[in-house]
Protein backbone atom coordinates (compact mmCIF):
# COMPACT_ATOMS: atom_id res chain seq x y z
CA UNK A 1 0.00 0.00 0.00
CA UNK A 2 1.24 3.51 -1.16
CA UNK A 3 1.77 6.17 2.11
CA UNK A 4 -0.84 8.72 1.39
CA UNK A 5 1.59 11.37 2.59
CA UNK A 6 3.27 10.54 -0.85
CA UNK A 7 0.26 11.13 -2.99
CA UNK A 8 0.83 14.63 -4.21
CA UNK A 9 -1.20 15.69 -7.47
CA UNK A 10 -0.76 18.18 -10.05
CA UNK A 11 -3.36 19.98 -12.09
CA UNK A 12 -3.55 17.38 -14.83
CA UNK A 13 -3.53 13.95 -13.29
CA UNK A 14 -6.46 11.69 -13.24
CA UNK A 15 -8.42 10.61 -10.01
CA UNK A 16 -10.26 7.36 -10.15
CA UNK A 17 -13.93 7.20 -8.80
CA UNK A 18 -15.34 3.96 -7.79
CA UNK A 19 -19.12 3.63 -8.03
CA UNK A 20 -21.02 6.38 -10.64
CA UNK A 21 -24.10 7.16 -8.70
CA UNK A 22 -24.39 11.40 -8.14
CA UNK A 23 -22.41 11.39 -5.29
CA UNK A 24 -19.49 10.10 -8.04
CA UNK A 25 -20.76 12.97 -10.11
CA UNK A 26 -20.34 15.53 -7.75
CA UNK A 27 -16.80 14.68 -6.64
CA UNK A 28 -16.02 14.49 -10.84
CA UNK A 29 -17.56 18.38 -11.30
CA UNK A 30 -15.41 19.39 -8.08
CA UNK A 31 -11.81 17.98 -9.53
CA UNK A 32 -12.80 19.46 -12.93
CA UNK A 33 -13.23 22.85 -11.07
CA UNK A 34 -9.58 22.28 -9.69
CA UNK A 35 -7.92 21.16 -13.08
CA UNK A 36 -7.93 17.74 -12.08
CA UNK A 37 -9.38 14.62 -14.66
CA UNK A 38 -11.44 11.98 -13.42
CA UNK A 39 -12.57 8.20 -14.62
CA UNK A 40 -15.49 6.62 -13.37
CA UNK A 41 -15.19 2.85 -12.96
CA UNK A 42 -18.84 1.87 -12.24
CA UNK A 43 -20.80 -1.71 -13.39
CA UNK A 44 -23.69 0.28 -14.53
CA UNK A 45 -24.21 1.32 -18.30
CA UNK A 46 -26.93 4.33 -17.15
CA UNK A 47 -24.50 5.63 -14.02
CA UNK A 48 -25.03 9.34 -14.09
CA UNK A 49 -21.51 10.37 -13.33
CA UNK A 50 -20.30 8.97 -16.91
CA UNK A 51 -21.98 12.09 -18.03
CA UNK A 52 -19.66 14.80 -16.81
CA UNK A 53 -16.26 12.38 -17.40
CA UNK A 54 -14.02 11.97 -20.48
CA UNK A 55 -13.51 8.29 -19.52
CA UNK A 56 -15.28 6.08 -18.08
CA UNK A 57 -15.01 1.98 -16.98
CA UNK A 58 -18.23 0.16 -17.44
CA UNK A 59 -17.49 -3.36 -15.59
CA UNK A 60 -18.34 -5.57 -12.98
CA UNK A 61 -16.02 -5.06 -9.40
CA UNK A 62 -15.16 -9.19 -10.19
CA UNK A 63 -13.68 -8.07 -13.21
CA UNK A 64 -9.88 -8.30 -12.46
CA UNK A 65 -8.71 -7.26 -16.02
CA UNK A 66 -10.93 -4.38 -16.23
CA UNK A 67 -9.54 -2.82 -12.28
CA UNK A 68 -6.09 -3.27 -13.36
CA UNK A 69 -6.57 -1.22 -16.88
CA UNK A 70 -8.16 1.37 -14.74
CA UNK A 71 -5.90 1.49 -11.68
CA UNK A 72 -3.25 2.31 -15.06
CA UNK A 73 -4.96 5.17 -16.27
CA UNK A 74 -5.72 6.40 -13.11
CA UNK A 75 -3.06 8.38 -10.08
CA UNK A 76 -5.04 7.76 -7.29
CA UNK A 77 -8.21 5.85 -6.30
CA UNK A 78 -11.45 7.07 -3.99
CA UNK A 79 -14.91 5.73 -4.07
CA UNK A 80 -18.44 7.18 -3.77
CA UNK A 81 -19.81 4.70 -1.50
CA UNK A 82 -19.06 2.13 1.28
CA UNK A 83 -19.52 -1.14 -0.06
CA UNK A 84 -17.03 -1.88 -2.31
CA UNK A 85 -15.96 -5.11 -2.71
CA UNK A 86 -13.01 -6.38 -0.87
CA UNK A 87 -11.26 -8.05 -3.48
CA UNK A 88 -11.42 -5.27 -5.92
CA UNK A 89 -10.25 -2.70 -3.40
CA UNK A 90 -7.06 -5.12 -2.67
CA UNK A 91 -5.97 -5.43 -6.81
CA UNK A 92 -6.65 -2.08 -6.84
CA UNK A 93 -4.67 -1.08 -3.48
CA UNK A 94 -1.73 -3.21 -4.89
CA UNK A 95 -1.19 -0.71 -8.18
CA UNK A 96 -2.38 2.71 -6.83
CA UNK A 97 -3.27 4.63 -3.63
CA UNK A 98 -6.74 3.95 -2.61
CA UNK A 99 -7.79 6.55 -0.48
CA UNK A 100 -9.35 6.37 2.03
CA UNK A 101 -7.50 3.19 2.77
CA UNK A 102 -9.54 -0.12 1.95
CA UNK A 103 -8.72 -0.96 5.70
CA UNK A 104 -11.33 1.93 7.12
CA UNK A 105 -13.61 -0.40 5.14
CA UNK A 106 -13.22 -3.13 7.44
CA UNK A 107 -14.59 -1.47 9.95
CA UNK A 108 -17.06 0.71 8.66
CA UNK A 109 -18.73 -1.71 6.31
CA UNK A 110 -20.09 -3.94 9.36
CA UNK A 111 -22.33 -2.57 12.15
CA UNK A 112 -21.21 -4.46 14.74
CA UNK A 113 -16.97 -3.38 14.36
CA UNK A 114 -17.85 0.25 13.96
CA UNK A 115 -19.89 -0.02 16.75
CA UNK A 116 -16.85 -1.38 18.87
CA UNK A 117 -14.34 1.05 17.22
CA UNK A 118 -16.43 4.46 18.34
CA UNK A 119 -17.04 2.61 22.02
CA UNK A 120 -13.62 1.95 22.15
CA UNK A 121 -12.98 5.89 21.41
CA UNK A 122 -14.79 6.78 24.42
CA UNK A 123 -17.64 8.17 22.35
CA UNK A 124 -21.01 7.59 23.40
CA UNK A 125 -23.74 5.08 21.51
CA UNK A 126 -27.01 3.08 21.55
CA UNK A 127 -26.66 -0.07 23.94
CA UNK A 128 -26.09 -2.93 21.17
CA UNK A 129 -25.42 -6.60 20.99
CA UNK A 130 -24.76 -9.05 18.61
CA UNK A 131 -27.28 -10.96 17.29
CA UNK A 132 -26.63 -14.38 15.05
CA UNK A 133 -29.97 -16.48 16.10
CA UNK A 134 -33.35 -16.27 17.09
CA UNK A 135 -32.31 -17.09 20.53
CA UNK A 136 -29.47 -14.77 20.67
CA UNK A 137 -32.28 -11.96 19.67
CA UNK A 138 -33.91 -12.68 22.51
CA UNK A 139 -31.06 -12.71 24.90
CA UNK A 140 -30.03 -9.86 23.41
CA UNK A 141 -34.08 -8.15 23.96
CA UNK A 142 -33.28 -8.93 27.77
CA UNK A 143 -29.75 -7.50 27.70
CA UNK A 144 -30.90 -4.40 25.73
CA UNK A 145 -35.22 -3.64 26.68
CA UNK A 146 -37.62 -3.29 23.69
CA UNK A 147 -38.64 -1.03 21.70
CA UNK A 148 -34.52 -1.63 19.94
CA UNK A 149 -33.73 -1.74 16.00
CA UNK A 150 -32.40 -4.85 14.85
CA UNK A 151 -30.11 -3.92 12.23
CA UNK A 152 -28.29 -6.42 9.21
CA UNK A 153 -24.55 -5.77 10.03
CA UNK A 154 -23.43 -5.33 6.44
CA UNK A 155 -24.90 -3.33 3.13
CA UNK A 156 -28.32 -1.40 5.27
CA UNK A 157 -28.80 1.86 4.04
CA UNK A 158 -32.35 4.23 3.72
CA UNK A 159 -33.74 1.77 6.30
CA UNK A 160 -33.14 -0.86 4.42
CA UNK A 161 -31.85 -4.10 6.23
CA UNK A 162 -34.01 -3.07 9.69
CA UNK A 163 -36.34 -3.47 11.68
CA UNK A 164 -37.81 -1.92 14.81
CA UNK A 165 -39.16 -4.46 17.70
CA UNK A 166 -41.86 -3.55 19.92
CA UNK A 167 -43.69 -5.54 22.61
CA UNK A 168 -45.71 -8.38 21.37
CA UNK A 169 -43.82 -8.61 18.08
CA UNK A 170 -43.16 -12.17 16.95
CA UNK A 171 -39.35 -12.19 17.35
CA UNK A 172 -39.21 -15.30 15.40
CA UNK A 173 -41.08 -13.80 12.52
CA UNK A 174 -38.62 -10.28 12.77
CA UNK A 175 -35.66 -12.79 12.35
CA UNK A 176 -36.56 -14.41 9.34
CA UNK A 177 -38.05 -11.43 7.32
CA UNK A 178 -34.51 -9.80 8.33
CA UNK A 179 -33.08 -12.64 5.89
CA UNK A 180 -29.34 -12.35 7.67
CA UNK A 181 -27.11 -14.62 9.89
CA UNK A 182 -25.29 -11.57 11.29
CA UNK A 183 -27.15 -8.14 12.48
CA UNK A 184 -27.23 -5.78 15.61
CA UNK A 185 -29.69 -4.99 17.79
CA UNK A 186 -29.65 -1.49 19.04
CA UNK A 187 -31.52 0.36 21.96
CA UNK A 188 -34.51 2.36 20.59
CA UNK A 189 -33.03 6.22 20.74
CA UNK A 190 -35.77 8.94 21.90
CA UNK A 191 -33.43 11.55 20.12
CA UNK A 192 -34.92 15.02 20.16
CA UNK A 193 -32.81 15.81 16.78
CA UNK A 194 -31.13 13.51 14.24
CA UNK A 195 -28.03 15.46 13.40
CA UNK A 196 -24.55 15.03 10.97
CA UNK A 197 -21.21 16.39 10.76
CA UNK A 198 -19.22 16.44 7.83
CA UNK A 199 -15.46 15.89 8.27
CA UNK A 200 -12.23 16.41 6.29
CA UNK A 201 -9.09 15.06 7.00
CA UNK A 202 -5.78 15.09 5.09
CA UNK A 203 -2.80 13.22 4.88
CA UNK A 204 -0.63 15.15 7.06
CA UNK A 205 -3.68 15.57 9.95
CA UNK A 206 -5.43 18.50 9.31
CA UNK A 207 -9.22 18.13 10.16
CA UNK A 208 -11.72 20.41 8.86
CA UNK A 209 -15.68 20.09 9.86
CA UNK A 210 -18.22 21.84 8.63
CA UNK A 211 -21.30 23.52 10.27
CA UNK A 212 -23.47 20.67 11.83
CA UNK A 213 -25.96 19.75 10.05
CA UNK A 214 -29.25 19.37 11.11
CA UNK A 215 -31.73 16.09 9.45
CA UNK A 216 -35.65 15.39 9.27
CA UNK A 217 -35.90 11.91 7.21
CA UNK A 218 -39.61 10.78 5.84
CA UNK A 219 -39.52 7.54 5.47
CA UNK A 220 -36.18 6.51 6.51
CA UNK A 221 -34.91 8.64 3.66
CA UNK A 222 -33.05 11.76 4.37
CA UNK A 223 -35.50 14.95 3.36
CA UNK A 224 -34.38 17.65 4.79
CA UNK A 225 -30.70 19.38 5.89
CA UNK A 226 -30.60 22.54 7.69
CA UNK A 227 -27.07 24.16 8.77
CA UNK A 228 -26.26 25.42 11.13
CA UNK A 229 -28.08 22.73 13.72
CA UNK A 230 -30.67 24.03 16.29
CA UNK A 231 -28.23 22.63 19.15
CA UNK A 232 -26.57 24.86 21.96
CA UNK A 233 -23.10 26.01 20.54
CA UNK A 234 -20.95 23.72 23.15
CA UNK A 235 -23.09 20.72 21.96
CA UNK A 236 -22.35 22.06 18.18
CA UNK A 237 -18.79 22.37 19.06
CA UNK A 238 -18.49 18.78 20.96
CA UNK A 239 -20.25 17.13 17.76
CA UNK A 240 -17.34 18.41 16.00
CA UNK A 241 -14.47 17.09 18.15
CA UNK A 242 -16.18 13.56 17.82
CA UNK A 243 -15.68 13.73 14.12
CA UNK A 244 -12.30 14.76 14.32
CA UNK A 245 -11.51 12.41 16.63
CA UNK A 246 -13.08 9.55 14.62
CA UNK A 247 -11.29 10.49 11.36
CA UNK A 248 -7.73 10.99 13.18
CA UNK A 249 -8.55 7.38 15.09
CA UNK A 250 -9.09 5.84 11.56
CA UNK A 251 -5.98 7.86 10.20
CA UNK A 252 -8.62 9.10 7.70
CA UNK A 253 -7.71 10.75 4.46
CA UNK A 254 -10.85 12.49 2.43
CA UNK A 255 -14.54 13.57 3.46
CA UNK A 256 -16.45 11.58 6.06
CA UNK A 257 -19.91 11.59 8.02
CA UNK A 258 -20.80 10.95 11.28
CA UNK A 259 -24.48 11.22 12.04
CA UNK A 260 -25.52 11.38 15.79
CA UNK A 261 -28.96 11.51 18.35
CA UNK A 262 -28.91 14.96 20.40
CA UNK A 263 -30.93 13.66 23.73
CA UNK A 264 -32.57 15.59 26.14
CA UNK A 265 -30.03 15.03 29.09
CA UNK A 266 -31.59 16.65 32.63
CA UNK A 267 -31.27 20.11 32.11
CA UNK A 268 -29.05 19.93 28.86
CA UNK A 269 -28.27 17.82 25.90
CA UNK A 270 -25.85 15.07 24.72
CA UNK A 271 -25.10 12.97 21.41
CA UNK A 272 -24.83 9.67 20.57
CA UNK A 273 -22.89 8.85 17.50
CA UNK A 274 -25.55 6.66 15.53
CA UNK A 275 -23.11 5.63 12.33
CA UNK A 276 -20.19 6.62 10.00
CA UNK A 277 -20.45 7.08 5.94
CA UNK A 278 -16.84 7.28 5.13
CA UNK A 279 -17.63 9.02 1.86
CA UNK A 280 -19.45 12.32 1.20
CA UNK A 281 -23.11 12.47 2.41
CA UNK A 282 -26.00 13.67 1.35
CA UNK A 283 -26.41 15.79 4.55
CA UNK A 284 -23.56 17.56 3.25
CA UNK A 285 -25.05 18.84 -0.40
CA UNK A 286 -26.07 22.04 0.93
CA UNK A 287 -22.07 22.79 1.52
CA UNK A 288 -22.08 22.64 -3.12
CA UNK A 289 -24.08 26.21 -2.53
CA UNK A 290 -24.03 27.26 1.42
CA UNK A 291 -20.06 27.02 2.17
CA UNK A 292 -17.00 28.46 0.47
CA UNK A 293 -15.92 24.94 0.00
CA UNK A 294 -17.87 22.05 -0.94
CA UNK A 295 -17.64 18.65 0.59
CA UNK A 296 -17.08 16.99 -2.48
CA UNK A 297 -14.03 19.91 -3.35
CA UNK A 298 -12.17 19.46 0.44
CA UNK A 299 -12.61 15.57 -0.51
CA UNK A 300 -10.69 15.83 -3.82
CA UNK A 301 -8.27 18.16 -1.89
CA UNK A 302 -7.38 15.49 0.61
CA UNK A 303 -6.98 12.51 -1.44
CA UNK A 304 -5.33 14.83 -4.14
CA UNK A 305 -2.64 16.04 -1.16
CA UNK A 306 -4.11 19.38 -1.31
CA UNK A 307 -4.40 21.91 1.50
CA UNK A 308 -7.78 21.83 3.14
CA UNK A 309 -10.41 24.74 2.40
CA UNK A 310 -11.67 26.49 5.48
CA UNK A 311 -15.38 25.83 5.33
CA UNK A 312 -17.28 29.44 5.84
CA UNK A 313 -20.86 29.61 5.62
CA UNK A 314 -23.05 31.58 3.49
CA UNK A 315 -25.93 32.45 4.81
CA UNK A 316 -27.64 32.58 8.45
CA UNK A 317 -29.47 29.40 7.61
CA UNK A 318 -28.81 26.93 4.48
CA UNK A 319 -31.06 24.32 3.83
CA UNK A 320 -31.02 21.69 1.43
CA UNK A 321 -33.90 19.69 0.35
CA UNK A 322 -33.71 16.13 -1.37
CA UNK A 323 -36.39 15.33 -4.68
CA UNK A 324 -37.33 12.26 -4.24
CA UNK A 325 -39.46 9.64 -6.87
CA UNK A 326 -41.59 11.99 -8.99
CA UNK A 327 -40.87 14.99 -7.01
CA UNK A 328 -38.25 15.53 -9.87
CA UNK A 329 -40.82 16.36 -12.23
CA UNK A 330 -41.64 20.03 -10.26
CA UNK A 331 -38.24 21.05 -11.01
CA UNK A 332 -39.01 24.29 -12.96
CA UNK A 333 -41.41 25.19 -9.59
CA UNK A 334 -37.76 25.24 -7.85
CA UNK A 335 -35.82 27.13 -10.89
CA UNK A 336 -38.40 30.18 -9.66
CA UNK A 337 -37.92 30.55 -5.91
CA UNK A 338 -35.49 33.58 -4.96
CA UNK A 339 -32.32 32.09 -3.21
CA UNK A 340 -32.61 28.20 -4.35
CA UNK A 341 -29.99 26.38 -6.48
CA UNK A 342 -31.31 23.08 -8.65
CA UNK A 343 -29.10 20.17 -9.11
CA UNK A 344 -30.70 17.20 -11.23
CA UNK A 345 -28.97 14.30 -10.76
CA UNK A 346 -29.45 12.95 -14.78
CA UNK A 347 -30.75 9.78 -13.39
CA UNK A 348 -33.33 7.50 -15.56
CA UNK A 349 -36.72 7.40 -14.72
CA UNK A 350 -37.86 8.63 -11.56
CA UNK A 351 -38.81 5.35 -8.77
CA UNK A 352 -40.41 6.22 -5.08
CA UNK A 353 -37.80 6.65 -3.02
CA UNK A 354 -35.08 7.36 -5.19
CA UNK A 355 -33.00 10.12 -4.70
CA UNK A 356 -33.16 12.60 -8.11
CA UNK A 357 -31.77 15.78 -7.17
CA UNK A 358 -32.13 18.30 -4.72
CA UNK A 359 -32.57 22.24 -4.21
CA UNK A 360 -30.19 24.29 -2.04
CA UNK A 361 -31.44 27.35 0.03
CA UNK A 362 -29.41 30.45 1.55
CA UNK A 363 -30.68 32.41 3.43
CA UNK A 364 -28.74 35.35 3.56
CA UNK A 365 -27.09 36.94 6.88
CA UNK A 366 -28.74 39.49 8.66
CA UNK A 367 -27.47 42.80 7.90
CA UNK A 368 -25.68 44.55 10.95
Amino acid sequence: MTDAKQVKLKPGDTIGILGGGQLGRMLAMAAARLGLRCQVFSPDPDSPAFDVVLNATCAEYADVEALELFAHDVDVITYEFENVPAAAAMVLDARRPVLPNRKILETTQDRLAEKDFVTRLGIGTAAYADVTSVASLREAIIKIGLPAVLKTRRFGYDGKGQAIIREGDDIAKVWTSLATKSAILEAFIPYEREISVIAARSAAGEVECFDVTENEHRDHILKISRAPALIPDALAEEARSIAGKIATALDYVGVLAVEMFVLANGGGSKVLVNEIAPRVHNSGHWTLDGASVSQFEQHIRAIAGWPLGKPVRHGEVVTMTNLIGDEINDYETWLSVPGATVHIYGKGAPRPGRKMGHVTEVRPSKSK
